[in-house]
């Protein structure tokens, strides 16, 4: 357990000590842009492995017992989450990644960024929150507590690395969404479109969850998703 524990402290450091800070922007001078995103890249796929391993090995401790909605409602979470993360990650948006010159745009906040601009952490949120419900032992907790952590607190620590870089932009775009979601539509700063959205993006996230639920869940991890 002490291993899961130190991987997740690591992983939830690199993003919330060094990318979320101005220190990034300290190294990215030392360093250049290419340099740092491939060392970042690097410490956080190793954090993961390490986190998956520790995880695999840790003993059972349970902290409360899962109840029985849980068979429902995970699956139903995991659906809307895969929803969010596949259309963010195909939608361009400036606060993804590499992304930044799309703040710049004068339509950038459109499709599912009218409903959240993070969009991808949110999924990740609503993952994180079903495993946490179905599972209740000590070591999903530091697994899945950790995203959860990280996808609630990362939102606000790219807004104000938006801001830094690109302050002018960044007001423009934060006037036309929102971080929770639906709120900027609800005091109509924004509107969403479901053309913008388009079809294949959430067609795409359905076929995605259904291979993963149906198969590749059981086979990676040795437990059925499905709730039947």
């Amino acid at each position: 357990m002490t291993s899961l524990l130190l991987a997740s402290l690591l992983f939830l450091g690199i993003h919330i000590v060094i990318s979320g800070t101005p220190l990034r922007d300290r190294l990215v001078a030392m360093m250049g842009e290419k340099a740092y995103q491939g060392l970042f890249s690097l410490l956080s796929l190793g954090a993961i492995v390490w986190m998956s391993i520790s995880y695999g090995r840790a003993d059972y401790v349970e902290l409360w017992p899962a109840p029985a909605i849980a068979v429902w409602l995970t699956p139903l979470l995991v659906f809307l989450a895969m929803l969010l993360a596949v259309i963010g990650l195909t939608t361009p948006n400036p606060t993804s990644a590499g992304a930044e010159g799309v703040l710049k745009k004068e339509h950038a906040a459109s499709g599912i960024v009218a409903v959240t601009r993070h969009p991808f952490l949110w999924g990740v949120a609503l993952w994180a929150i079903a495993h946490l419900v179905a599972n209740g032992d000590l070591a999903s907790l530091l697994l899945f507590g950790c995203f959860l952590l990280l996808a609630l607190i990362g939102p606000h620590l790219i807004d104000a690395k938006r801001a830094r870089r690109d302050p002018d932009n960044w007001a423009r775009f934060a006037a036309e969404t929102s971080w929770l979601p639906f709120q900027a539509i609800a005091q109509r700063r924004a509107s969403l479109s479901l053309g913008d959205i388009g079809w294949w993006r959430p067609l795409l996230a359905v076929v995605i969850y259904a291979v993963f639920v149906l198969f590749a869940h059981q086979w990676l991890f040795g437990v059925s998703a499905h709730p039947v």
